[in-house]
């Protein structure tokens, strides 16, 4: 059998699963997530030419860009989503947004199949930019009810901090 590729923990032999996981804001996890879309960064290229060379473009780096961040979760007594919505908007308007507490930064836990925290990344600065309640509701339906929230935010980082997972 070939060697163990993971430097980190030599008993590893898979990558981690990506139905094990948890989101902490305020410092505590919120209950029931069962959804979170991709962290994505991109950098917007930039085209010139040089004068000498028509015909070669080139291309170099630009803005910096993090993707908004979905969190799903089944519609419970819960109000930590609607709760964070209502700092940015509520029916009082303009008045109501708490610009001291509308941006909260988040962690994203991944977890190994043991609930270990094997990776955990830093999403700064997010505020909630789209709000669903409910779903669209059918009496002919089989399906949960979900509640989501679109997050802005201003970039992330890996947590190196995390403790190292069990080598069992």
């Amino acid at each position: 059998m070939a060697g163990n590729q993971f430097v980190v923990n030599a008993y590893r032999f898979d990558p981690y699963k990506n139905f094990k996981f948890r989101v902490r804001w305020d410092g505590k996890v919120v209950a029931g997530i069962s959804k979170v879309s991709a962290l994505k960064q991109s950098t917007e290229p930039v085209s010139h030419r040089e004068g000498g060379d028509p015909s070669t473009p080139r291309v170099t780096p630009a803005v910096w860009k993090f993707e908004p961040i979905t969190l799903e979760r089944g519609v419970t007594h819960d109000p930590e989503f609607e709760n964070w919505a209502k700092l940015v908007w509520n029916v009082e308007g303009d008045v109501a947004i708490s610009l001291k507490n509308f941006r909260k930064d988040i962690v994203i836990e991944l977890l190994n199949e043991q609930g270990q925290v094997a990776r955990a990344y830093k999403v700064y600065r997010c505020w909630v930019s789209s709000y669903q309640a409910l779903p669209e509701l059918d009496a002919n339906a089989n399906a949960v009810a979900i509640e989501s929230m679109v997050l802005q935010n201003e970039g992330w980082e890996r947590d190196m901090e995390v403790p190292e997972p069990a080598q069992t």
